[in-house]
């Protein structure tokens, strides 16, 4: 069981060594590629033309703040709930609390 741990440990730490070097490969290129002058846009999508990306931006930028109102009423829907039963949101959590306890406990 120890070596299986041990054994774990190392593939892990090597994979985490594989992602830094990757990680530092990839930044010195972005700084070269600065450096020589070329924009990243053009790089990340060198098919799409300046109004195709623009239009995509915009219709990012729009689900963004549709995904952005949607959690705010959200979290004012909750507020409002705590407010109107504290005593039972308390609960409710320190259930919900054991449960997740429980579930990630078990390993």
């Amino acid at each position: 069981m120890m070596e299986d741990r041990v054994s774990g440990d190392s593939v892990l730490l090597r994979e985490l060594r594989s992602l830094r070097e990757e990680l530092s490969a990839s930044q010195r290129a972005r700084l070269e590629r600065s450096a020589a002058g070329v924009p990243a846009v053009e790089e990340a999508s060198p098919g799409l033309s300046q109004p195709e990306d623009a239009a995509a931006v915009l219709a990012a930028e729009g689900e963004l703040r549709q995904l952005v109102d949607a959690i705010r009423e959200f979290a004012e829907d909750a507020e409002k709930n705590v407010a109107a039963h504290p005593a039972a949101m308390a609960i409710g959590a320190m259930v919900v609390g054991i449960l997740i306890g429980r579930l990630l406990g078990r390993r």
